[in-house]
C-alpha cells in the first residue's frame, strides 16, 4: 500500500520512463529531482512547476504560491504568473475569501500576476486543496542544471531545517503542543512561515548572481534527506553528509522531540541546497551573509560509485514524510 506523500522513486521513475519526448523545444523535461520544466522560448527559457499544497491547512494559499515560486528560483528562473486550483469541502465561504486574500498577498510580494486557475467545492475533503501552476523565465546562459554538478562540489544548506515543516505543526497541532512546550518557542515556531518565511526566491537569485552555480534544490516532502536525494539523483553522484553540519534550529527540535519526528525527513520549503564548486564557496556564502541568511556547507558531491552515505550511514529517499504521521 502506497502511503500519503510523494511516490517512491523506483515507482515514479518507471512511470517518468514512458512519457515520451514530443517536442524538441523541451529542454528539461520530468526526472526525478527536477524541479521544474524548462522551454525553449527562443530568446529565453520559460520555465514551469505545478505543486499542490495538501498537508496544510492555514494559509494554504500562502504556501501555494511560495513554493511554487521556490522550484522556479531553483533553476535560475524569476516567477512571473500563477494559475491556481482551489478546491474546497463544503461550509463557510469565507474559507474561499481567506484563501484568496492569501494568494493575493504571496503573489504581490514576489511580484507575480495571479493570471488564471480553477475554484469548486468538491466532495469527500475535510480540508481545502490548492494545486498551484507557476510560469517564469529565464535568459538561457543564466539556466541552472543539476547536471553541471560534479564530484568535489561544496553542498551548502541555508537557514536550516525544517522550517515549513515546524510552522504547520505548531500551527496545525497547536492545542497538543500548548502547555507542553513554552508559549513563546510555539509563537516564533508559527512565525516561522513568514520570518525568515519559506520563499527561497531571493536567495536562490542572490546566489546565482555572486558565482556560477552547479545546481539548487529546495527540499520539500521528504525533507533535507529527500532534497539531498533528489539532489543527487537529477546530478547523477553520490554524496558524503555531515550530519553535525546541518542546523536545526530549537524550535525544530523542541517541537520534534516531544512529537517523536524526525526533523531532517520532516517537509522542509524555506531552506535552499546549492552546489558550487570549492573555489567559489566563500563568495556565496558571504553573499547570503550580507543579506541575513546563514550558510552552512553540509556535504560533498562524491562519484557515483561512493552513494548516498549520512556520516558513514547509507541513505535513500524516505519512504515518506514526518509529517504524514500525524495527518
Amino acid at each position: 500500500m502506497l502511503a500519503y506523500g510523494k511516490l517512491p522513486p523506483a515507482i515514479l521513475d518507471g512511470l517518468l520512463a514512458r512519457i515520451p519526448r514530443r517536442d524538441a523545444r523541451v529542454v528539461v523535461g520530468p526526472r526525478i529531482g527536477e524541479d521544474a520544466a524548462v522551454i525553449d522560448f527562443g530568446d529565453r527559457y520559460l520555465v514551469a512547476k505545478s505543486d499542490p499544497v495538501t498537508f496544510a491547512a492555514e494559509r494554504i494559499g500562502w504556501y501555494a504560491v511560495q513554493v511554487n515560486a521556490n522550484d522556479l528560483a531553483t533553476m535560475g528562473a524569476r516567477p512571473r504568473w500563477f494559475l491556481a486550483t482551489l478546491l474546497l469541502p463544503r461550509g463557510d465561504p469565507s474559507l474561499a475569501e481567506a484563501v484568496f486574500a492569501d494568494l493575493l498577498a504571496a503573489c504581490e510580494e514576489l511580484d507575480i500576476s495571479l493570471c488564471g486557475g480553477h475554484t469548486e467545492v468538491t466532495p469527500g475533503l475535510d480540508r481545502p486543496i490548492v494545486a498551484g501552476h507557476m510560469l517564469g523565465e529565464v535568459e538561457k546562459e543564466r539556466l541552472v542544471r543539476k547536471e553541471r554538478i560534479r564530484p568535489g562540489d561544496v553542498v551548502l544548506l541555508t537557514r536550516g531545517v525544517a522550517l515549513e515543516g515546524t510552522a504547520i505543526l505548531a500551527r496545525e497541532k497547536a492545542g497538543e503542543l500548548a502547555g507542553r512546550l513554552e508559549a513563546a518557542l510555539l509563537e516564533r515556531a508559527r512565525n516561522l512561515l513568514f520570518r525568515p518565511g519559506i520563499s527561497v526566491v531571493a536567495d536562490a537569485l542572490a546566489a546565482c548572481a555572486a558565482a556560477p552555480v552547479h545546481g539548487m534544490h529546495d527540499p520539500t516532502e521528504g525533507g533535507l534527506i529527500g532534497g539531498l536525494y533528489e539532489l543527487a539523483a537529477a546530478a547523477a553522484a553520490g554524496l558524503a553528509v555531515d550530519s553535525s553540519r546541518i542546523p536545526v534550529l530549537p524550535e525544530t527540535a523542541a517541537i520534534c522531540s516531544l512529537l517523536d519526528l524526525d526533523p531532517l525527513r520532516l517537509i522542509a520549503s524555506g531552506a535552499l541546497l546549492i552546489a558550487v564548486a570549492p573555489d567559489d564557496e566563500r563568495r556565496v556564502v558571504e553573499t547570503l551573509a550580507a543579506r541575513g541568511t546563514p550558510v552552512a556547507a553540509i556535504a560533498t558531491v562524491m562519484p557515483p560509485a561512493h552513494g548516498l552515505r549520512l556520516d558513514s550511514a547509507p541513505f535513500a529517499f524516505p519512504d515518506r514524510d514526518e509529517i504524514t504521521k500525524l495527518f
